[in-house]
């Protein structure tokens, strides 16, 4: 058995894994990574940097580079030109990021799940009353970014990004052992609200990035300030950015869930399930049929 393998067992037991996980300072851990994981020191940098390959599973063959300054440079690593293709189907909403897949379907009674026998309502995750009812009926996805993935996430459609609200929280893990112990854990947490608007139909398509333990912070390309924990929140940043599909907005510091929600009419593309995986650009939802884009393909 290998001393990663035997981690990984370690890990599986979920009593342990929440303990571990959960039961310590959680925001002191939090604002420690942030200040340790830029370090360039070269002996700091390298024992970090195989103690994340140790603990996580890590691809770097897809990294624009393999020599990094710090464990922050490669939490936060860019792609080889390419690596990641984007549907261009202008029917496709593609997915932000590299994920598993995780709870997903419609919006009903104002409520979404974190995971089976666990809902939540969008009320709590959202900062106003009028964003949470747009999406009565709608569909939603849960996108859980691991440790090792990729770690940035991307425009999903041609959009204009109009606010991005910053709702201050705590920092509980965000793994499944968590998600089926802490209730309305997303709602409690550190996450950010991206509002946009589709270029071509009009719909309001709305990101959700939430923050946990060892995320020290959300970076926007679009916003000249970094969202951490030393910030208060609620607090709405008006912007206006037009991105086309797949073009970055931004980065976690460290693994965390991105919850996509769109309006009703929008479907789940095939092949979507909980627990799979999904890569940055894959399809993720179809817009409306009658609301497509002229030029889309259309599936029966």
């Amino acid at each position: 058995m290998t001393l990663r393998s035997m981690l990984a067992r370690i890990g599986a037991q979920e009593d342990l894994n929440f303990l571990l996980t959960n039961r310590i300072p959680r925001r002191l851990a939090t604002r420690f990574m942030g200040w340790f994981s830029p370090i360039e020191q070269p002996l700091v940098r390298d024992a970090s940097l195989f103690l994340w390959r140790l603990f996580c599973d890590v691809d770097l063959s897809d990294a624009r580079t393999t020599r990094f300054r710090s464990l922050h440079d490669a939490f936060i690593r860019e792609l080889k030109d390419g690596a990641r293709p984007v549907a261009s189907d202008p029917a496709v909403l593609t997915s932000p990021c590299d994920a598993i897949v995780g709870a997903h379907g419609r919006v009903e009674g104002g409520r979404v799940f974190q995971v089976k026998g666990f809902p939540y309502r969008l009320s709590d995750l959202l900062p106003d009353a009028e964003t949470a009812a747009h999406y009565a009926g709608g569909t939603y996805v849960t996108l859980r970014l691991t440790a090792g993935m990729y770690h940035r996430f991307h425009a999903p459609h041609d959009c204009r990004v109009e606010s991005v609200t910053y709702v201050a929280g705590d920092t509980w893990n965000v793994n499944p052992i968590a998600l089926k112990r802490v209730e309305a854990l997303f709602c409690k947490n550190e996450r950010a609200v991206v509002r946009t608007t589709l270029l071509a139909s009009g719909h309001r398509v709305t990101l959700v990035p939430v923050a946990a333990i060892l995320v020290a912070s959300l970076r926007f390309r679009f916003l000249d300030i970094t969202l951490d924990l030393r910030r208060k929140g609620p607090r709405t940043l008006p912007c206006d950015a037009e991105l086309r599909k797949g073009e970055e907005m931004g980065w976690f510091q460290h693994g965390s869930t991105i919850i996509v929600l769109a309006p009703e009419g929008f479907g789940l593309c095939e092949g979507l399930r909980e627990g799979g995986r999904i890569r940055m650009g894959e399809p993720l939802m179809r817009l409306p049929q009658g609301d497509a884009p002229e030029g889309s393909i259309r599936s029966d």
